[in-house]
C-alpha cells in the first residue's frame, strides 16, 4: 500500500475512534437536549479571581446553564464527579502552526505533500484538544494554502476532533524578507513558506485572495531577520505604517482583522499606529508602541515556549547561546511591558514543538513576571477577545459554549498544573474523562 495511503488510513481510524468515544452517550434531540452536572473540588471565575469550592457546572446541550457551588440536577442528567480538580473555562491558544511539526521548517514545506501535512494537522489538532486547548487561533499554514480551512471545516462539522479555529492561511510576506526561502540556490527557485506582497496594491489582493479561500484573520510578517547589537534588538521592518493601515482597511472591509509577526522597533510601532489587532512575539517595545497598545487594546502575544525550545534544541552552541540571549533580552522586556500596561494573550507558537506540550507557555509567562490568575486570563478571556469570541467562550457563565476543562489541585497555588489537564468538554461534548 502506498505509504500516504496507509498513513491516511490509519489517521482516519484514529479519529474514528475518538470520536466515538466523544459520543458514547445515547444521541440528543433540540428538544431534549443532553445535560451533564460537573463536580469538583473547585471551580475558578477568571474574571474576579475567585475561587467557588465546591464548584458545580449544569450543562444543557452545547452551553453552560448554570455555575455555582451547587447547581439544579434534572432528572436523567449525567453527573460527573472530578474529585479533587478545579475547573477552569477552556484553554485557548492565540498563537499555533497546525501545519509544523518538530524539524527543520522550510524542508517540509518542500519535501511533505499538502495532504500529508493535512493528515498531520489533524492530529495536531486532536493533540491541542486533549490537552484542554480548546480554541486556537493558527497563525499560517506554511504553504499549505487553503488547507487550514477544510480542517476547521472539518471540525466545526464533527468529522474529526479539534479546537475551535480562527485561520489565516498562508502569512504575507516581502519578497526576501523574514520568511522568504533565504540560503537555497537561487536557480531553484524555492518557494517561501509565506505568500509575497511587495505593497499596498499587492497586499490587498493577497488579503481578497485569502478571505475567498476561506480565512477569517490576515498574518503579516512585518520584521526579521533579527540580530542582537549591543544588547538591543535589531530587526528591519518589511511594510510601512501606510501599507499596514491598507492592509488593515481591506480587511476590516469583510469584518477581518490582521495580525503581525512583529519583534521590535520600528516595525510594531508602525503596525500598532495601523490598528493590527495583535503584535506576536513583541521581543522589544518601545514606551510609544507600548502606550498605544495599552490604549487602542492591541494584544501582546509574547510566544516564549518556542524561544526556549530553539535555545534548548539548537544545532550548535553559538546558536544556543544567541537563542538564550534573545529569550533573556525579551523576558526584561516583558517586565517592561508588564508595567505599562499593555494587555496580553497566551500564544506559544507550538508545531515547532510538540502539538500538545503548549501549557509551558503558562508557566513561562509566569516564571518571567506574571500573576497566575493574569496568566490564566490571558489564554481564557483575553484569548476570547482576541479570537472575536467574547461573547462565546473564555469564561464559565450562563449562555457561554461549554467549552470546560478541570486540572488537578489549584492553579491559582501551581500554575504547572494546567500542563496536566485531566478533563475536556468541548461544546457539551466530553473528549477526555
Amino acid at each position: 500500500m502506498n505509504p500516504l495511503r496507509a498513513l491516511s488510513a490509519f489517521v482516519l481510524a484514529l479519529l474514528s475512534s475518538t470520536a466515538l468515544a466523544a459520543q458514547s452517550t445515547p444521541p440528543h434531540s433540540a428538544a431534549n437536549p443532553r445535560t451533564v452536572v460537573l463536580h469538583a473540588a473547585r471551580l475558578l471565575d477568571v474574571e474576579s479571581g475567585r475561587l467557588v469550592s465546591p464548584g458545580e457546572i449544569l450543562v444543557k446541550g452545547d452551553v453552560i446553564a448554570e455555575v455555582g457551588p451547587k447547581v439544579a440536577r434534572p432528572s436523567g442528567a449525567e453527573v460527573v464527579d472530578l474529585g479533587d480538580t478545579t475547573l477552569l473555562p477552556g484553554l485557548i491558544d492565540a498563537h499555533i502552526h497546525l501545519f509544523l511539526h518538530p524539524g527543520a521548517e522550510d524542508l517540509q514545506t518542500v519535501q511533505e505533500s499538502v495532504p500529508q501535512r493535512t493528515i498531520m494537522a489533524t492530529l495536531a489538532a486532536r493533540d491541542d484538544l486533549m490537552a484542554g486547548f480548546t480554541a486556537e487561533r493558527d497563525m499560517g499554514t506554511e504553504g499549505a494554502g487553503s488547507a487550514d480551512s477544510a480542517v476547521r471545516d472539518a471540525i466545526n462539522s464533527g468529522q474529526i476532533p479539534g479546537p475551535r479555529l480562527r485561520i489565516s492561511g498562508n502569512a504575507v510576506n516581502i519578497l526576501g524578507g523574514h520568511e522568504d526561502a533565504i540560503g537555497y540556490n537561487p536557480e531553484q527557485h524555492i518557494l517561501p513558506n509565506a505568500t509575497y506582497a511587495n505593497n499596498a496594491a499587492e497586499l490587498i489582493t493577497v488579503i481578497r485572495q485569502q478571505i475567498k479561500e476561506g480565512a477569517d484573520f490576515i498574518k503579516i510578517y512585518e520584521t526579521g531577520a533579527d540580530s542582537l547589537v549591543n544588547g538591543r534588538l535589531s530587526t528591519p521592518f518589511q511594510y510601512s505604517e501606510d501599507e499596514l493601515a491598507a492592509a488593515v482597511r481591506e480587511a476590516a472591509r469583510t469584518g477581518n482583522r490582521v495580525a503581525v509577526h512583529a519583534t521590535g522597533e520600528p516595525g510594531t510601532l508602525f503596525a500598532a499606529r495601523a490598528g493590527v489587532v495583535s503584535i506576536d512575539h513583541a521581543n522589544q517595545l518601545s514606551d510609544e508602541t507600548m502606550r498605544l497598545m495599552r490604549e487602542k487594546q492591541i494584544f501582546a502575544v509574547p510566544t516564549f515556549t518556542i524561544a526556549e525550545y530553539f535555545a534548548e534544541h539548537a544545532r550548535s552552541p553559538e546558536v544556543a547561546a544567541r537563542e538564550q540571549q534573545m529569550l533573556d533580552l525579551h523576558a526584561a522586556e516583558f517586565k517592561r511591558q508588564l508595567a505599562a500596561g499593555v494587555p496580553f494573550a497566551m500564544g506559544s507558537d507550538v508545531g515547532p514543538f510538540p502539538h500538545g506540550t503548549q501549557s509551558r507557555e503558562f508557566i513561562l509567562m509566569v516564571k518571567y513576571g506574571m500573576t497566575p490568575l493574569a496568566v490564566i486570563q490571558a489564554g481564557t478571556l483575553n484569548g476570547a477577545k482576541l479570537l472575536g469570541w467574547a461573547d462565546r467562550i473564555g469564561i464559565l457563565k450562563p449562555g457561554y459554549a461549554a467549552d470546560i476543562v478541570a486540572v488537578p489541585g489549584n492553579p491559582l497555588n501551581d500554575i504547572a498544573v494546567l500542563e496536566k489537564v485531566s478533563f475536556v468538554m468541548k461544546a457539551g461534548e466530553i473528549y477526555r474523562k
